[in-house]
């Protein structure tokens, strides 16, 4: 279903065409994803569910495991019912208004994992690094401080999205060529000069993945330093184990990110269906 329509206009619904190329095999490609999705949502829920119910791990670290949970629930939430409604039932349509939406909490939910990464990376630093003033420094007081910030930051970087968009004149076709409401998938169907927009997305995309990997490779490279310097191998091996959950949970949520922006600015030959299925490798490693 094409809009075809010469005078800018603000299109009343846009139409999610899911994965170019792939329609046929939208039905089959919703297993995998209905079964990773279910996952998740188990998977973290009864890690919120023990962390909330055992007292003894209400502890800074599981206080931000918990966090990191609950963004891993919202965020494949925000789009994959309605990927799966659309490969099931073929409801593509989705209104102008509720795409902005979608599109506001997808980006602004990643901005959050990404901070709540980071943040975790500190707190590994003081265990290893400061054990003694790990229980006086990271209190409920900093802890609060440090998820506000986390939020915070991530409305200051998506809110302008969705203004950069009401402000293009749309014509020609509403047809989104991705699985969900995607910043610059959704800028490419205006008939203005999307500049602009494709800078400011570049721009919090690289100061997201930048600044926060700088900070974790920082706080990495002090633990490595600290444990290094240990006597024990038994207390090197210890230490070790506090962070390999983490740098695997960093690996799996910044490396489809990086392919996906790189992809998207750059990767002009690879064909579209590429860069959609490693853009929901977020929603679905999540």
């Amino acid at each position: 279903m094409l809009v075809l329509n010469c005078t800018p206009h603000k299109p009343s619904f846009f139409i999610l065409k899911g994965i170019p190329g792939l329609e046929a095999a939208h039905l089959w490609i919703s297993v995998p994803w209905t079964a990773f999705y279910m996952m998740t949502i188990i998977a973290n829920s009864v890690v919120l569910y023990i962390i909330k119910t055992e007292a003894s791990l209400h502890q800074p670290m599981y206080i931000f495991l918990s966090m990191l949970s609950g963004t891993d629930i919202a965020l494949p939430t925000c789009v994959i019912p309605k990927t799966l409604s659309a490969f099931w039932f073929g409801s593509k349509e989705i209104y102008f208004e509720a795409c902005l939406i979608q599109m506001y909490f997808a980006h602004s939910l990643v901005v959050v994992e990404s901070g709540i990464l980071t943040s975790m990376a500190f707190d590994r630093y003081m265990a290893v690094c400061n054990p003694l003033r790990y229980t006086s420094i990271l209190t409920n007081a900093l802890l609060g401080k440090l998820a506000f910030l986390v939020v915070l930051r991530s409305i200051l970087y998506v809110v302008p999205f969705p203004f950069l968009l009401k402000r293009l004149p749309f014509c020609n076709s509403n047809v989104i060529a991705h699985t969900y409401c995607e910043h610059m998938s959704v800028a490419k169907l205006a008939c203005a000069d999307i500049t602009v927009n494709a800078v400011y997305g570049m721009t919090i995309a690289f100061s997201v993945v930048f600044l926060d990997l700088m900070c974790i490779s920082l706080s990495y490279a002090l633990i490595l330093r600290a444990v290094v310097g240990l006597s024990s191998k038994e207390a090197r091996a210890k230490a070790f184990s506090t962070c390999t959950a983490h740098i695997c949970v960093i690996a799996v949520f910044y490396t489809p990110f990086l392919f996906t922006v790189i992809l998207q600015r750059v990767g002009h030959k690879v064909s579209p269906s590429a860069h959609i299925i490693v853009a929901n490798l977020y929603f679905h490693l999540s």
